[in-house]
């Protein structure tokens, strides 16, 4: 059973997600053969001031 967990910075909707997941599942089933009911995927939110890139918060960048 693939796991995949994928870390997304907040502010995606509902609607882009749904569409990832179903992007995701295909490629899983695609690539190794998986059943789409097999095949997990864990959205993680993260929250701007909780994740940086080059030393800086998202939530100070511009």
């Amino acid at each position: 059973m693939p796991t995949l967990r994928v870390e997304l910075m907040e502010g995606r909707t509902p609607e882009q997600k749904k569409e990832l997941v179903k992007a995701l599942t295909q490629a899983v089933v695609d690539t190794l053969g998986s059943k789409p009911e097999s095949v997990d995927i864990l959205l993680f939110d993260i929250k701007r001031h909780d994740w940086a890139t080059g030393g800086v918060l998202w939530s100070e960048q511009s």
